[in-house]
């Protein structure tokens, strides 16, 4: 797995963001840090297809990849941070 660094972390504002989205925990979150998508700015310009075939990838199962819920969950966060940074603008 990637180690993470400040660059690739959410901020605790973003992280309560997040997890207040339906469908987003802390593992959708942990994942999300260990491809290098944290951070809103990161994750705003992520493709779900790409992070979710990179989650499975990263854990050796395809679960990620073809459950659409860890897909809409992806999506959620995605969306949650494009809103937070339209938000911010």
């Amino acid at each position: 797995m990637m180690e993470t660094d400040a660059a690739m972390t959410f901020t605790k504002h973003e992280r309560r963001i997040l997890l207040a989205t339906k469908g987003v925990g802390p593992k959708v979150i942990q994942r999300l840090e260990e491809l290098g998508v944290g951070g809103f700015a990161r994750l705003a310009q992520a493709d779900a297809a790409v992070v979710c075939a990179g989650a499975a990838a990263s854990v050796g199962s395809t679960c990620w990849k073809n459950s659409p819920q860890a897909r809409k969950a992806v999506q959620a966060a995605i969306d949650a941070a494009r809103f937070g940074l339209e938000g911010a603008a």
